[in-house]
């Protein structure tokens, strides 16, 4: 199994990493934290070795199961707005190819990411690189249910496009807490990212800039055999 192999991070590598990072902060990414945090973690080992020279574009890449790796712009901009402290607990909505997942515990997040395609699930059972993030721990599961006996948590990232906000994601948030969701806007063609806060009276949800994400579908998958 190829994700189990472990793969080399060079200087070619790291170059084309460093470029991507200052396209990212180009478009208007400021928070150093984050783009340090991505600049350390080889993407390259997410994809296929096949499609390696995709790997620092700027762009979504598909992963299998018909998911994808997110724009590399994309995670540090939901990054950018969880506010990510040391030691944060963040529940992820779709682990998919974990990248997002070591981003945040490279910024010193305990992450606990639910993922409901088992495809993806196992694939990931098998990947060398997760070893360096202990802190990171994966489920098997609808990830619109929350992990009760986990919470309650600081934050909360969805990462694929949502109808609606989830309820019981909401209950599982510290007071203060923050959710980033992108959310489906009328024709369900593109999402608008909200920030949510969750106050003692309520929640304050604010719209910001619109994207283009993969459904988050309920419920879970086995795929095939």
């Amino acid at each position: 199994m190829l994700h189990s192999i472990e793969r080399i991070d060079n200087y070619l590598h790291k170059g084309l990493r460093k470029a991507l990072i200052d396209e990212v902060r180009k478009k208007g990414i400021t928070n150093e934290a984050v783009l340090e945090a991505m600049n350390k973690i080889p993407r390259h080992f997410f994809l296929d070795p096949a499609f390696e020279s995709y790997a620092y574009k700027d762009e979504a890449f598909r992963i299998g199961a018909g998911q994808t790796i997110s724009q590399p712009y994309t995670v540090a901009y939901q990054t950018q707005l969880l506010e990510v402290k040391r030691f944060d607990k963040v529940y992820e909505v779709g682990t998919g190819s974990a990248y997002q997942a070591c981003v945040l515990a490279e910024m010193g997040a305990m992450v606990y990411t639910v993922e409901r395609q088992k495809e993806l699930y196992d694939y990931n059972n098998h990947f060398f690189y997760l070893k360096k993030y202990p802190q990171i721990k994966r489920f098997y599961g609808d990830g619109f249910k929350g992990l009760p006996s986990y919470a309650p948590f600081d934050k909360a990232i969805i990462t694929a496009a949502a109808p609606y906000i989830p309820q019981d994601i909401i209950d599982q948030l510290k007071v203060g807490g923050i959710l980033i969701v992108p959310l489906d806007n009328d024709d369900g063609t593109r999402q608008v990212m909200n920030k949510v806060i969750k106050h003692k009276d309520g929640l304050e949800i604010v719209p910001l800039d619109e994207f283009q994400f993969v459904p988050m579908l309920q419920g879970k998958e086995r795929g095939k055999g």
